[in-house]
């Protein structure tokens, strides 16, 4: 795709500036400006990759290669015979019977017709995508895609109508004549996908309102650097990408700008908007490329970036990039594209490596260091055993689906390429939605305000008291994890009301610095997550949105155990052989449909036998796994236990 502003031609030079000036730690890119993300491809098997653009078909194609890290299988088109939706998409008969027809809004308003005179595309080709954009949307609304199989299938027509487009390199306008590329058979581009084992993030917001929730190691801009509007040069591609049928306008059929003109493109505009970026970004490594020919000199750059930057770390380059003919001296002259390199004076980002499933057979590691531990002290939370259940995970996780997310424990330490969390607690969910939503910065300004407003300490009992009669008065999330943090034994203790009723921590419980730490690793990677959460009933999360490659997880309340999530006495649902039996049945249909499943359990206690999951579990492979149950209440005293982990694959 030829795109205004790309910098396929510069990527080593933009390689050689980065690898100049880090030390090679970096783990976190953000190409905040794509395009068609030549740059966040290439940089993605070096680190995780943040991508974004205001143009939704170049969000389309980011979805598909940085955010995706595998080809998609399409296992539900599979079970209904389609084995390639590629070659059904562009081998399967069209035929235009109506051009009024409101299924071929392409063909109707970009195709020579009887009413229509625009030549941006071969009445067949049309034809074709419609065609395409029909039946994509179709399997989506039927539940045959997932997420990222959607993207791939549309990112793959992105690609591939500029191929037999009728233009000269933008769609501003169409050739009068028959361009010979126009009539070849439209094909699907299938695009290459890099797993670089990283949860990769896309956007399609603006960067300058985007840059305020991000933050990481290296910030690469490629703004737009004169007065030309993207959209109208890719109105087609939007409209094509969106396939929302605009009111369109004018010669070329243009699709409705809102009157919005990105203030990178406008004289007066761009250096503020530059410098209001600049200063908000939170990387410590920013780089940048210009041209010459920009709005922008490259002393006003300079000036910007040293404002806001470690002056001394301040560096520009100057790299040849296009020779045309001065009509004033006629003697060839060069374009430059300068790319520009500054360091901010933040410090350097903590990282953490996060773990991947590793095979199915490969041995447990009693070693929890390289896994995230959640913030939240729930009972019966699954850290210490994720080096035994994790690797018994598959290679290939497609959807995650934690059922009882409890603390997360497990879904922030999987690798998956969505993950639904599931809790009927929704006091903990709204935690964690709040986490999700919320920058790190801005938690824990709230968490402090609320301990200094309070004088929250291992001492002030009084304080404590006030402070949970404020949470149970206003309910906000975080409000609510800071006074768990005060709390005994860091609990999450409610009443039939669904008030906090769990007494001060006294000489025991605060947030630490150990606290906080874990705190911003746990945000920091549920941010770059495709994840959702939910608080509903297991039962009425649906198998038929699940296909083969995707597992469900399961840590219910354990039967035979007590603990202060499954009494009934705390404004929750209690577990009972109703809600257990109910359980086994689910994931039973689950097996019948070929999903995968594990679940977490235990069927000896105390002396107590699971009479019922006993059985049940004889049905599917059963793993002990090496810990001791101990921890369904604070006053259980230690008791031989057999925890297993119970598996269908």
């Amino acid at each position: 795709m030829r795109f205004i502003g790309s910098k396929a031609k510069l990527l080593k030079n933009i390689d050689m500036v980065i690898s100049e000036n880090t030390d090679g730690n970096e783990k976190i890119f953000c190409d905040i400006f794509s395009g068609t993300g030549s740059v966040a491809r290439y940089f993605k098997p070096r680190y995780e990759i943040l991508s974004n653009d205001t143009l939704y078909f170049s969000y389309v194609i980011q979805k598909a290669t940085i955010e995706n890290n595998s080809r998609p299988e399409f296992s539900k088109l599979r079970s209904i015979g389609i084995r390639d939706p590629f070659s059904f998409l562009e081998e399967t008969q069209v035929q235009i019977l109506d051009y009024d027809d409101a299924h071929y809004f392409i063909t109707k308003n970009y195709t020579p017709h009887a009413g229509c005179e625009r030549m941006y595309l071969s009445n067949k080709n049309a034809a074709r995508v419609d065609f395409i954009r029909n039946t994509i949307e179709a399997w989506k609304r039927d539940g045959m895609l997932r997420e990222l199989e959607y993207y791939y299938l549309l990112a793959g027509l992105i690609e591939g109508v500029p191929s037999v487009s009728n233009i000269t390199g933008t769609y501003g306008a169409y050739l009068k004549y028959w361009d010979k590329r126009a009539f070849k058979d439209l094909e699907l581009s299938r695009l290459d996908v890099f797993n670089n084992h990283r949860n990769n993030t896309s956007y399609n917001r603006d960067a300058n309102e985007l840059i305020r929730d991000l933050s990481g190691d290296i910030l690469y801009l490629d703004p737009p650097y004169n007065s030309r509007q993207y959209v109208p040069n890719y109105h087609l591609l939007e409209t094509i990408s969106k396939y929302d049928y605009p009111e369109i306008h004018g010669i070329t059929g243009m699709r409705p700008c809102n009157n919005v003109k990105s203030p990178f493109c406008i004289k007066g505009e761009v250096a503020d908007a530059f410098e209001d970026l600049v200063s908000k970004a939170d990387f410590r490594n920013i780089v940048m490329s210009y041209s010459t020919d920009g709005l922008m000199t490259a002393s006003e750059i300079e000036k910007i970036l040293k404002r806001h930057g470690v002056e001394e770390s301040y560096k520009m380059y100057s790299v040849p990039y296009r020779q045309y003919m001065s009509k004033k001296t006629m003697q060839k002259e060069y374009l430059y594209e300068y790319i520009f390199y500054i360091r901010k004076n933040i410090p350097k980002k903590l990282h953490f490596e996060f773990c991947e499933t590793s095979r199915p057979d490969s041995a447990a590691t009693a070693d929890t260091k390289k896994y995230i531990k959640s913030p939240v002290n729930y009972i019966g939370g699954k850290y210490k055993l994720l080096p035994q259940i994790l690797p018994n995970f598959p290679r290939y996780i497609g959807t995650f689906v934690d059922l009882f997310a409890g603390g997360c424990n497990v879904a922030i330490n999987v690798n998956a390429n969505k993950i639904i969390c599931n809790d009927i607690n929704t006091k903990i969910i709204e935690i964690f939605q709040a986490f999700k939503d919320t920058a790190i910065s801005e938690i824990l300004r709230q968490i402090k305000t609320r301990i200094a407003e309070y004088g929250l300490s291992k001492e002030n009992e009084v304080g404590f008291k006030q402070f949970r009669n404020y949470y149970n008065a206003t309910q906000n999330p975080i409000d609510l994890y800071t006074l768990a943090c005060y709390s005994f034994n860091y609990q999450f203790r409610f009443n039939n009301n669904l008030e906090y009723n769990n007494p001060f921590g006294r000489n025991r419980s605060r947030f630490s610095d150990n606290m906080e730490h874990n705190l911003i690793t746990f945000v920091f990677k549920l941010q770059r997550l495709n994840i959702e959460f939910s608080s509903i009933d297991f039962m009425q999360i649906p198998l038929d949105s699940l296909a083969y490659d995707d597992l469900i997880y399961c840590d219910p309340p354990y039967l035979i155990t007590t603990g202060t999530y499954n009494d009934g006495n705390r404004g929750f649902k209690d577990w009972k052989l109703e809600q257990e039996s109910a359980l086994y049945d689910y994931l039973d249909a689950a097996n019948v449909r070929g999903i995968k499943f594990a679940l977490s359990n235990v069927i000896e206690h105390k002396g107590k036998v699971n009479e019922l999951l006993s059985t049940w579990a004889c049905k599917y492979r059963i793993i002990d796994l090496s810990m001791s149950y101990s921890n369904s209440s604070y006053n259980t005293k230690r008791g031989e236990s057999r925890e297993v982990l119970i598996i269908n694959y």
